[in-house]
């Protein structure tokens, strides 16, 4: 492989089409990027419903859909994609994201050079350069950057990689603006219950326990949930009981902009291992996260300071790299078994209460 380290890109591709978490995450290396060529356009492709989080970045020409679940389903949309983008003039091409269809749609492209991981086997078909993810030893921000290392970029413990910098457009700063400018007087906690994978919540009724306790403390709480979680946001409120004006349910009531800038503003945050919880992190926010199927080990824990995992030991944990449907052993302990006064007792410190 030739050294890169000396040459300079004008038009970068950063290909990142996993999960909202997964984008967030590659945020530290798009402005690590983007200092080592900051003449170059860097179009930054995402799964589609997530690009108007993005459009503000300020290290990005562009963030652009893929609607891998809808019309460009399959080989064959990724190669017309491929095709389409091949007229631009790409001249390097990123991918954190390890598929057969992304390495499919870098072969595409075709760019000079691609850069993407050794594994699985059919990457060494699509990329002119391959790095190891070192997936059991490294953090997720971390493997990224070893996408870095043929271009110099490294992230190590002498240069640590910065925590991630969301820049928020003006329309979801503004919804924030007025949802805030209407809440009476209090610390405020955001509660957001939902998870794409089910084994991932926390039960809703030790989210309801939370709220009623914060509630009593006389905390302001916001309930965000995404479409299709109405109902589990319907079933805490009411759980929680009536407190006019003091819990807020805002379920499927914001974009993705809009999300982000609410959590930003918050005085804690009680979220599952979910994106939202990566959306609150970035931003420094005060945070408790229940994890159960996964562990620090995969990579995705949040971080600094203000962050606290709250977990149970168990020798089924983690039982996959994302959760399931339904608890393999039938049990779901490693959730049921944080309890809700566990949970409260480290929020109610974060709030002031």
């Amino acid at each position: 492989m030739s050294d890169l380290s000396t040459r300079e890109f004008r038009k970068i591709g950063l290909w990142q089409t996993a999960f909202l978490g997964d984008a967030v995450l590659t945020l530290p290396f798009v402005q690590v990027l983007k200092g080592r060529y900051p003449e170059a356009e860097i179009h930054f492709f995402v799964r589609a419903g997530l690009e108007g989080l993005f459009s503000a970045q300020k290290e990005l020409a562009s963030a652009r859909p893929f609607a891998k679940r809808g019309s460009q389903r399959g080989l064959l949309a990724a190669r017309a994609l491929g095709n389409e983008l091949s007229l631009e003039g790409f001249d390097l091409w990123i991918s954190p994201h390890a598929s057969l269809r992304s390495a499919y749609m870098a072969r595409s492209v075709g760019a000079p050079v691609r850069i993407g991981y050794g594994s699985p086997w059919f990457n060494w078909l699509a990329y002119t350069h391959l790095v190891d993810r070192r997936f059991d030893s490294l953090e997720e921000i971390e493997r990224i950057f070893q996408l870095g290392g043929p271009l110099g970029i490294f992230a190590t413990a002498e240069t640590p990689a910065p925590l991630p910098r969301l820049d928020i457009a003006p329309e979801g700063k503004a919804r924030a603006d007025e949802i805030f400018s209407g809440l009476p007087h209090g610390p405020i906690l955001g509660i957001h219950p939902g998870s794409t994978w089910p084994t991932k919540c926390w039960p809703k009724e030790h989210f309801a326990e939370v709220a009623r306790r914060a509630l009593a403390a006389g905390a302001v709480v916001l309930l965000f949930a995404g479409p299709g979680e109405e109902t589990l946001a319907a079933d805490i409120e009411r759980e929680a009981g009536p407190a006019p004006g003091h819990l807020v349910n805002l379920a499927n009531m914001l974009t993705l902009p809009a999300l982000a800038a609410c959590l930003g503003r918050l005085d804690a945050c009680l979220t599952n291992d979910s994106g939202p919880m990566h959306l609150a992190w970035a931003q420094g926010v005060p945070l408790a996260a229940c994890f159960g199927p996964t562990v620090r080990s995969l990579g995705f824990f949040p971080r600094g300071p203000n962050s606290r995992v709250l977990e149970t030991d168990l020798d089924c944990r983690p039982c996959g790299l994302h959760g399931h449907k339904a608890c393999p052993l039938g049990h779901h302990h490693c959730m049921k078994d944080i309890r809700p006064e566990r949970v409260w007792d480290v929020l109610k410190g974060m709030l002031g209460v």
